[in-house]
């Protein structure tokens, strides 16, 4: 499946399937951008407001219908894609986030499949797939915006196949060109907003960051860094999951640009673009329903038989991918001194599924984590009880919720992370009236939203931080626990996943073209946006109430049309210094007696 058609109103958004633990392997790396378009209409008739929405795929097709009132025609791209279906495992924290956003989007969704090819047809082109994918996506940028440049390894040749599969991808595209706006997902694809300039679409585009953004030290270390960071100013929003990858980005365009931030715009030759934090969220409503889906029959003996591993015992769980910015082994390592400290006191359910296994610090990297597994279950496990049960299986969403349910102590301790949702879904699977505890990194973006008051933030590098933090949360009174419960999940019932994708595309909705700045002589022809006049409202209200005073009240009138020009100068003052940028100023024409007329435009400062 690799191109999904679908509505999203985006004040209305109620369905979520999120990240989930899952087969969330991102080798779908035999990707290609498979695109069916012949399959797919660019637009669905709409009579009477909402109506049926349709998921369309290519295979095994599946049809279902979804309530909608679109507000925009979008086209969302990312690397990976999801399978719409709660009771399968999930591809992936990214791509069971965006899966509610499409659903009720009105979008286009473009992403991976497993073909290749030689790039001449819509398959990605297979040359140039390592160096974009294994190379330089998964082991130059993903270390480094994980502030782990140790893991990294330097294949340089590996950004040219990075640059050309985004420019393949980008030419992809272009028969969407007519859409309303492209919304770009991670760092895969970095520079797709400037292929997609270069070719001549000039329609809002949007990029939202799902991992971290390192410090101006750190981001240095990837090569042709100041490239990569000067094409993603041709986007029009940068989103960021927290305050601290916001700032790190800003540092950076400070340090290496010289460009300053104002107000969240930076202005550059070809424009503005906005940062902004959006924290992604889950939906606590679609969550809590999965506690009481059916599972299949085959999942719910799984289920059962890992559970019957801890009947009468407390246990905790920890659901990641296997990948070295998890900290499992620190994990393990901390349950090793807990259990030093105090036998036989907990268990760990550790659910891994295997990540990149093609990749050599991966591999390393798992064999690592059971090595000190096995290491742990020897020291400490007896003939009738095993410290640490450990799987690479995927679970579905249903199947995790009931999980999460179970376990007294949920451990999300990455070293970092850009937000981790697990932490937010073990909080909404929880009873209300006997809640477990989380104990949470304090450099997951999710630790941003969760303060120490509400989950147990411990430093990942510090397994004796980790145990503490266990033993306390093992212990802890109803009523504490009650308490920290409830705060968590009142923050994450005010700011769902829903919340997460309206904001961002309203603000995204604001770069679309809505002014014709031929209305304004003294700036220039042309078209402009709100984002570019943000106080075009308050000009249009003065001029409005202006035209409806009688004109025979000359000194009304007057102190009106005062209102109108003081609007008219705050609206234009902050454009002068970029004027000739923000607008698409028209030729010089012939004046009505064959000479040329005069071009007109506004200096630049």
């Amino acid at each position: 499946m690799v191109r999904i058609h679908d509505a999203l109103d985006t004040a209305t958004l109620d369905s979520s399937s999120t990240s989930g633990a899952t087969q969330q392997d991102e080798t779908l790396g035999q990707a290609a951008f498979d695109l069916h378009l012949d399959e797919i209409p660019l637009e669905q008739k709409q009579e009477g407001g909402a109506g049926p929405s349709h998921v369309v795929a290519s295979g095994d097709v599946e049809h279902r219908s979804v309530s909608r009132q679109p507000d925009m025609k979008l086209v969302v791209i990312s690397n990976r894609g999801a399978p719409f279906d709660p009771n399968k495992p999930q591809t992936g924290g990214l791509a069971a986030a965006l899966e509610p956003v499409v659903e009720r989007s009105g979008a286009v969704w473009m992403f991976s499949s497993e073909n290749r090819g030689d790039g001449t047809e819509l398959d990605l082109p297979a040359a140039h797939h390592r160096g974009y994918y294994r190379d330089y996506s998964n082991s130059t940028l993903w270390p480094v915006l994980h502030s782990l440049s140790d893991r990294m390894s330097r294949a340089e040749e590996g950004y040219d196949s990075y640059r050309q599969m985004n420019n393949f991808i980008a030419r992809a595209a272009f028969d969407l060109r007519d859409r309303d706006a492209f919304w770009v997902h991670d760092y895969h694809l970095l520079p797709l907003g400037a292929d997609l300039h270069k070719l001549g679409i000039e329609r809002p585009t949007g990029f939202f960051l799902h991992t971290p953004w390192p410090t101006a030290d750190m981001i240095e270390r990837v090569p042709n860094y100041r490239e990569l960071m000067k094409s993603m100013l041709e986007y029009d929003l940068l989103g960021f999951q927290t305050n601290r990858d916001l700032n790190n980005f800003s540092a950076c365009l400070r340090t290496y640009f010289g460009l300053e931030s104002r107000d969240g715009v930076v202005t550059t030759e070809r424009g503005q673009t906005r940062l902004q934090k959006f924290p992604i969220g889950i939906d606590p409503r679609q969550f809590a329903e999965y506690l009481a889906a059916e599972l299949s029959s085959a999942e719910q003996e799984k289920i059962s038989s890992l559970l019957q591993n801890f009947e009468g015992a407390k246990f905790a769980i920890g659901v990641d991918r296997l990948d070295y910015t998890k900290g499992i082994d620190k994990r393990v390592e901390a349950f090793n001194q807990l259990l030093a400290a105090e036998p036989g006191s907990i268990s760990l359910l550790q659910i891994a599924p295997s990540s990149r296994a093609d990749v050599d610090e991966y591999r390393k990297y798992k064999e690592d984590v059971e090595n000190a597994i096995d290491h742990v279950n020897a020291q400490h496990g007896t003939e009738e009880w095993r410290p640490i049960h450990y799987t690479n299986e995927p679970f579905s969403q249903a199947a995790l919720a009931r999980l999460y349910r179970a376990a007294h102590v949920c451990v999300v301790t990455p070293l970092s992370d850009g937000m981790n949702l697990v932490a937010k879904e073990y909080v909404a699977a929880q009873d209300p009236k006997d809640p477990g505890v989380l104990v949470l990194s304090k450099f997951a973006g999710a630790a941003e939203d969760f303060n120490e008051d509400e989950a147990l933030l411990v430093d990942p590098n510090h397994p004796e931080e980790i145990a503490a933090a266990i033993s306390k949360a093992a212990n802890m009174p109803l009523e504490e626990r009650v308490r920290r419960w409830r705060s968590m999940m009142d923050k994450i019932e005010s700011y769902t996943i829903h919340d997460w994708s309206a904001d961002y595309l309203r603000e995204l909705d604001k770069s679309r073209i809505t002014v014709p700045a031929d209305q304004f002589h003294h700036l220039g022809l042309g078209w402009t946006n709100e984002a570019q006049m943000p106080l075009y409202q308050n000009y249009a209200a003065t001029l409005t109430a202006y035209n409806e005073i009688d004109p025979a009240d000359a000194a009304l009138k007057e102190a009106a049309y005062a209102d109108v020009k003081s609007a008219f100068v705050a609206l234009a003052a902050p454009l002068k210094h970029t004027q000739d940028r923000l607008w698409d100023l028209p030729a010089p024409t012939a004046s009505r007696d064959g000479h040329r007329g005069q071009e007109l435009g506004v200096r630049e400062d």
